[in-house]
């Protein structure tokens, strides 16, 4: 075991060997590099294999003994300051590298299909190898400097994976934006590890956390300033995880390749805030109000993110508001205190998320082939539909990374996330109610992506209701294979079923030529003049990553399923955690009461079918028969109370699909203010601080021209000048 640990410091420097070798192949044998280029991919999957059979074995000597290994060596040393580099292998390093080298070799197998086609291959590959070493770098860290260095690279990673296609200005402006916002929460993680130093001396974990308990405990510390630098600290994860209100950056980092948002979002990038948050967690513990802070933070973030992905139109946008709320969870575990919970969640939600955005990824693959390449048509939900039949394995990966998502048992995130929720029932009634109802709202708009995908559907978005009533409607199909349908005149739910009025889409209605045979013709009422073709299943490679996938999301929550109610390792994941457990809470026990349990479950469950049951309303094709005119009668019947329903359903669109306008408030007072006061600036600069420099240089200018008049050599002009001053200073004199 001991020989083991004493090589886990090779961990992170594995994958490196790939982007270092792709660079030197691309410079001095370019053209055979760039032949071979599919030997690269085999290379960093094989290599960021062995990692991940490094790490299991790590994690299950982790599992057997409870054990905490660190080694460090020193780098500068001098009287008064002394800084060492090194590596600590404890639960949470186990974990993480776990769960970077699974999903990380999930998603490079399927990348290799899904960038075939791609000028930049080689190029995605060596990103994404290095992305792995400076997130497995991050993990293994010892100290906080080590921590800030490698969570910079990783920054670094996501910059360039999200501009992949920097020549589309759209990536290349998300990559900034990525940039940018990242920076304000690193520039405050910064300012906190030079201040938490300055408090304790050491940059170490273990040194750092026993000097700083001992400050605080004997209250030798100005309390404030200790808030302060652990506030700081928390700005670093709240950029990087993407809470409120760092998060803009996140639904725009869906420019990049759907691999990598994949990567990101389940492994990667957003999972260092939460690891960070994590690896100080007896820091923070000790500071009620940062703990409440992180969870009051954590909240906002659950329902912002759970709002703002309701009327999404890209399915990886989507997508990423779910995981921005899925990570308020995890750090709302945190905030109140359930260590193993957010853990817990962290571990499900990332296999799940990644099958989820494979999947997306096979969808997209599968609508170029239909409506040529543009994120506009292949990532529009609003042009999907009907894709069961067309795409059979992917639509049922992608039903069951969605039925977790939203909790369903007996898969991933139901035991994880129901965990979170009995956690916060003990925490704060107020908080526990906004989880629980943002629960539900995970079910709606999940199971909306869903129909909205691969049941088909008429349009029904929360959108104005500026739609012309009666007439004909069709059902939005790319496939040709609705007929249309003839819906009541003047009825309230067509206006309804039809709100989208700004949709690009084309239907088809099936006639019969000239010589009696039919033919399907499309109608192009919206712009779109497209030729009848059929999406089809993604190759075997992109296939096999999604069904591992579906292996994980349906028994990975077993690791924390407590199987028996006595004794201190009631599952798995308790004695993962045993040495972390035992250091945050020393007298912690572990005990179970199946009748809660159970009664919490059918409760959080119930929440989630009831989300199913709305979106089932309003995203399943019901419309099918007449006899569902009934309903739009019903509807219609409402009267004057429409009108305020009709305002209600536009306020709740309006504030999703933008955004919760935090993203005009921030061009608005930021942008736009920064930018005036740069002009402002410039104006002063230009004006005043140039004018005054200018104006002494023109003034000397002319005083000079003046001067050399009055010494030109003449004796007669001497003479007149000294007649002219003489003749002044004695009229001054006399009246003076």
């Amino acid at each position: 075991m001991e020989d083991t640990y004493q090589y886990a410091w090779i961990i992170p420097f594995i994958p490196l060997s790939v982007p270092m070798l792709i660079g030197v192949g691309l410079l001095l044998f370019p053209t055979a590099t760039k032949n071979l280029r599919r030997m690269w991919s085999f290379s960093s999957i094989f290599l960021l294999s062995i990692v991940m059979l490094f790490s299991v074995n790590i994690s299950i000597q982790q599992i057997n003994n409870s054990s905490i290994y660190q080694y460090v060596w020193a780098w500068t040393v001098n009287n008064d300051f002394s800084l060492e580099f090194g590596y600590l292998i404890d639960p949470l390093t186990s974990i993480m590298s776990i769960l970077i080298t699974t999903v990380g070799i999930m998603v490079l197998i399927y990348s290799d299909n899904y960038m075939s086609h791609d000028q930049g291959y080689l190029r995605f590959f060596a990103y994404m190898s290095f992305s792995n070493t400076s997130m497995l770098g991050l993990v293994t860290s010892s100290n906080l400097i080590q921590v800030y260095i490698f969570w910079e690279l990783v920054g670094m990673c996501s910059y360039l994976l999200i501009g992949f296609w920097f020549t589309r200005l759209v990536a290349a402006n998300a990559c900034q934006k990525a940039f940018v916002t990242n920076r304000v929460g690193d520039f405050g993680l910064l300012l906190g590890i030079l201040g938490l130093y300055w408090i304790t001396g050491s940059f170490e974990f273990r040194d750092l956390f026993e000097i700083f308990n001992n400050l605080i405990y004997n209250n030798e510390v100005h309390f404030f300033f200790v808030t302060l630098c652990a506030f700081l600290l928390f700005a670093g994860a709240v950029a990087k995880s993407a809470q409120f209100p760092l998060h803009v950056w996140l639904p725009d980092a869906m420019e990049g390749p759907t691999p990598i948002s994949a990567l990101i979002h389940a492994a990667t990038m957003v999972a260092a805030g939460i690891f960070l948050v994590a690896r100080l967690f007896p820091l923070f513990i000790v500071i009620p109000y940062i703990m409440n802070l992180i969870s009051l933070i954590s909240i906002i973030t659950v329902l912002l993110g759970a709002t703002l992905a309701l009327a999404q139109k890209d399915i990886k946008r989507g997508l990423a508001y779910s995981t921005m709320s899925q990570l308020g969870y995890m750090m709302l575990a945190l905030g109140m205190g359930s260590y193993r919970a957010a853990l817990f969640h962290l571990i499900t939600h990332a296999y799940s998320k990644a099958l989820l955005f494979l999947g997306s990824g096979s969808i997209i693959h599968s609508m170029e082939t239909v409506v040529g390449y543009s994120p506009d048509k292949s990532q529009n939900m609003v042009l999907m539909g009907g894709l069961t039949k067309h795409v059979p394995i992917t639509k049922t990966s992608f039903l069951l990374g969605t039925l977790s998502l939203c909790g369903i048992p007996p898969l991933a995130c139901f035991w994880s996330k129901d965990e979170i929720l009995n956690d916060s029932w003990l925490y704060s009634p107020i908080f526990a109610i906004i989880a629980c109802s943002t629960a539900g709202l995970t079910a709606f708009y999940m199971f909306r992506i869903y129909l909205l995908t691969f049941e088909g559907h008429l349009n029904a978005h929360f959108q104005n209701y500026s739609g012309k009533r009666g007439g004909l409607f069709y059902s939005l199909s790319l496939w040709g294979k609705e007929s249309p349908k003839i819906i009541q005149k003047n009825s309230s739910l067509f206006t309804l079923l039809t709100m989208n009025n700004n949709a690009r889409a084309s239907f088809f209605f099936k006639k019969t030529d000239g010589n009696g045979r039919k033919i399907t013709q499309p109608i192009t009422h919206f712009g779109i003049n497209n030729t009848l073709s059929y999406p089809q299943e993604s190759d075997n490679t992109m296939l096999f990553p999604l069904l591992v996938l579906v292996l994980f999301t349906l028994f990975v929550g077993a690791i924390g399923i407590p199987f028996n109610q006595e004794g201190p390792d009631l599952d798995i994941l308790s004695k993962w955690l045993t040495s972390s457990i035992n250091l945050l809470h020393p007298n912690s026990t572990n005990s179970v009461d199946w009748y809660e349990f159970v009664t919490n479950a059918v409760f959080s469950v119930s929440i989630a079918y009831f989300g199913i049951f709305i979106a089932f309303l309003l995203y399943k094709p019901v419309y099918s028969s007449l006899k569902n005119l009934n309903l739009m009668n019903s509807f219609a019947k409402l009267g004057p109370k429409r009108i305020l329903w009709d305002k209600i359903i536009n306020a709740i669109y309006g504030w999703s699909y933008h955004r919760g306008y935090i993203d005009v408030f921030y061009s608005t007072s930021l942008t736009k203010g920064i930018r005036g006061l740069a002009e402002l600036t410039n104006f002063f600069d230009r004006r005043i601080i140039d004018g005054i420099t200018n104006g002494v240089g023109v003034t000397n200018f002319f005083l000079g021209e003046g001067i050399k008049y009055i010494g030109g050599g003449r004796i007669s002009s001497y003479l007149f000048f000294y007649i002219c001053y003489v003749s002044v200073f004695l009229v001054i004199i006399h009246y003076y």
